[in-house]
């Protein structure tokens, strides 16, 4: 047998991941541990990251993702403070500019009604990003909710929502949108908004009811169960974070998605109504001059169409940074 070695205060004994062990001296050893690298999907201590932290280090390195995130926070901004690179009132006009073409401080010319299309075109950011925020944030929170407590707790609940669900897809949404919202007479973004959640729900709802029963046939929560964890605790502290990603992805994409259905009732003339600022309104208006002032159309559809294409390229980076068969 081979003579054993004496203790040694200052040295510690580290495994070398092929069923034997090295010698090497405590500083060695303390450096290994708080290596902040590791290997390739470890963390600090050389310990795993997590699903959220491995997003992240991807969604950095994707080009994709920068140049949707960019254009997301610049139209954030504009819709925050649109008096900070438009100085005029979208609601003054004047006649006798009516389609008239660029002009010095007024660079993307006038429309119809010889409003400012620069700075109708920037306020109208406002409308739009506040419609799709609200609407995503109210869609995912109560499709998740009733989707999460079908998908937990099953029986007659989970088939009694599956089949209202099915019900809500049969629904074409512009066609909705024209029955429910020709009766509204507020001239606000409540009622789209309300539309949008109406309508919206079960998709979230789908989503989450499946990623909650994937979750909860997993060993974590079977262990907490068995260890007399209660189903709210369960549902919150080991369900939740982990069956989330896809509703965010689904979300993030669906913004955008929200925003396009906005434009197109304010367009049909039942969504938003002047004098609210939108780009479906000016598009709306803009339509019958299109030969003689087509920049009085070019411009908000423009605005429309990129804005509507960062969101989905955000949710399309997000759901590939968040799948993990695409590692």
């Amino acid at each position: 047998m081979p003579e054993q070695q004496p203790y040694e205060a200052g040295r510690a004994i580290a495994g070398t991941g092929m069923g034997g062990a090295m010698d090497l001296a405590a500083s060695e050893a303390t450096t290994l541990e708080r290596t902040p690298g590791g290997p390739e999907g470890t963390g600090p201590a050389g310990r795993p990251r997590s699903l959220w932290s491995d997003a992240w280090r991807d969604l950095r390195r994707d080009p994709v993702f920068l140049v949707s995130a960019l254009v997301i926070l610049f139209l954030v901004f504009v819709s925050v403070w649109p008096s900070a690179i438009a100085s005029g009132n979208p609601l003054t006009c004047d006649l006798a500019k009516a389609q008239d073409g660029s002009a010095p401080g007024h660079p993307f010319g006038y429309d119809g009604q010889g409003c400012d299309v620069y700075t109708r075109t920037v306020y109208g950011a406002r409308t739009s990003v506040t419609v799709g925020v609200l609407a995503t944030l109210g869609v995912s929170v109560f499709g998740s909710v009733l989707g999460g407590l079908a998908g937990y707790f099953g029986g007659l609940w989970d088939a009694v929502l599956s089949r209202i669900t099915d019900i809500f897809f049969a629904i074409p949404v512009v066609l909705g949108g024209l029955v429910l919202l020709s009766v509204v007479t507020s001239n606000t973004v409540w009622p789209v908004i309300g539309f949008m959640v109406l309508l919206g729900w079960p998709q979230i709802s789908r989503i989450a009811r499946g990623s909650v029963i994937t979750a909860k046939q997993s060993d974590y929560v079977q262990a907490a169960r068995a260890l007399g964890a209660s189903d709210s605790r369960i549902l919150l502290r080991h369900i939740a974070p982990n069956a989330v990603a896809p509703v965010i992805v689904v979300a993030t994409i669906a913004l955008g998605t929200y925003i396009a259905l906005e434009a197109t009732l304010s367009y049909l003339g039942v969504g938003l109504k002047p004098p609210s600022v939108s780009w479906g309104i000016d598009i709306s208006a803009a339509s019958p001059y299109i030969r003689n002032a087509p920049h009085a159309l070019l411009w908000p559809s423009g605005a429309l169409a990129v804005t509507v294409l960062a969101f989905i390229m955000l949710g399309d980076a997000v759901r590939d940074a968040l799948d993990p068969k695409l590692r």
